[in-house]
């Protein structure tokens, strides 16, 4: 079962500051980033598929995984030192990485063996899978730090070192242009429209009215979730088109609050019908401004993500069925089915609300808002268990 002490560690890149000694208009945190570099890994990947290539898709959720945590743990390295460490002294590196996985190994207890082998392989093995996975890593992890520098260069064009790390960028963004999405995002093709909007989900703090330590995006909660609803989703062992829709479910999840912002469920529950309206408004928004912005099919399954995102289904002869987890576990579990843990992503939304509330209490923040919001999730989960995960001793864990 997912642990206490991972959940915290993954929360910790909402505190993680980027660019840091530079003007920057808005905070750029370390979850926000990596959120966004998964959601342009997503558009990559989609376009080699179109090409005919065979796309790793567990390979580039793991890594998206892994990379993150490590980051975290070794915060106090900033990008430009870690990559000379990495590049002129291998030997330093490996030693790094092996401090890493110590680290880490603890907190891995509990998850599937499997797990443990693949974060040690992605830390050592220098190959890290297939060149088109390591490839759609790193120029998604290359392409959301341009993107965020681009808003650095705008504030201050004439800093400190500003062109000669424009000039870097550009020069590391090169090699990756033989892959069909970066070449239609350096041209400012229309995928560009839908990352920049993904990217502004960053903008958009939840619990607005409640003052929070760290405070946290809807970009950044979307990854969360999305890393719990897989690490669940591997619990049960889970097929591998199951684990590519419960990840990349969770990770849009939010993705209609782009159009309406961050509306709080007390307000959403305040009036009858008003839950369906918002949705119903969501759905047309998001037909109207996002399907334009994707390429012919992609939508669709946009669409299967986020509709009725907190149900669990499956799709038989191309149609939807809302099912529940047990019963995907006991009889849906193959990729045939496109199986959803709806109820995961609803279990790891919760999660991510709770961690928020509990940090800053945590930090010294006792609002009544923050106290109410973790009790009514502890009280929610109490005596809950699906497809054999205890929810309840989730959240127990917390309160130890």
């Amino acid at each position: 079962m997912l642990r206490r002490e991972l959940a915290l560690q993954l929360f910790e890149a909402f505190s993680m500051q980027r660019w840091n000694d530079m003007i920057r208009p808005v905070e750029l945190t370390e979850m926000d980033k990596h959120a966004h570099k998964m959601i342009i890994a997503y558009c990559l990947g989609k376009y080699e598929e179109e090409k005919g290539r065979q796309v790793n898709w567990d390979t580039i959720i793991t890594g998206g995984i892994f990379e993150l945590l490590r980051r975290i743990v070794i915060s106090d390295i900033k990008s430009p030192i870690y990559r000379k460490i990495k590049k002129l002294h291998p030997d330093v590196f490996r030693q790094l990485n092996k401090w890493v996985y110590e680290q880490l190994k603890p907190m891995f207890e509990g998850l599937p063996k499997e797990m443990n082998t693949e974060l040690k392989h992605y830390l050592f093995d220098t190959n890290k899978g297939d060149d088109l996975t390591k490839k759609i890593l790193e120029a998604s992890h290359i392409y959301s730090s341009f993107w965020e520098f681009q808003i650095i260069q705008k504030v201050h064009p004439s800093g400190y070192k500003i062109e000669e790390i424009e000039r870097v960028l550009k020069n590391d963004l090169e090699p990756f242009l033989d892959l069909a999405g970066m070449r239609k995002i350096i041209c400012k093709g229309k995928i560009l429209n839908f990352v920049d909007l993904c990217g502004q989900l960053r903008f958009q703090i939840r619990w607005s009215q409640t003052p929070r330590l760290p405070k946290t995006s809807v970009l950044g909660h979307m990854l969360l979730v999305a890393i719990f609803c897989y690490l669940f989703a591997r619990e049960v062992n889970a097929c591998s088109k199951r684990l590519y829709n419960n990840f990349f479910s969770a990770l849009f999840h939010d993705l209609p609050e782009a159009m309406t912002r961050d509306i709080l469920s007390p307000i959403k529950r305040s009036v009858e019908g008003m839950p369906e309206a918002i949705s119903k408004i969501e759905e047309e928004l998001a037909e109207k401004e996002i399907s334009p912005l994707l390429e012919e099919g992609w939508f669709e399954e946009i669409k299967y993500f986020t509709r009725n995102e907190y149900e669990s289904k499956i799709k038989i002869k191309g149609r939807v069925k809302h099912v529940t987890t047990e019963k995907i576990n006991e009889k849906y579990n193959s990729d045939g089915y496109a199986p959803i843990d709806g109820e995961f992503i609803k279990i790891a939304d919760d999660l991510s609300a709770y961690l928020e509330a509990y940090t800053a209490n945590d930090l010294g923040l006792n609002s009544k808002h923050l106290q109410d919001g973790r009790r009514k999730i502890e009280e929610k989960y109490k005596d809950s268990t699906i497809a054999g995960i205890s929810i309840e001793a989730l959240f127990a864990a917390f309160a130890m």
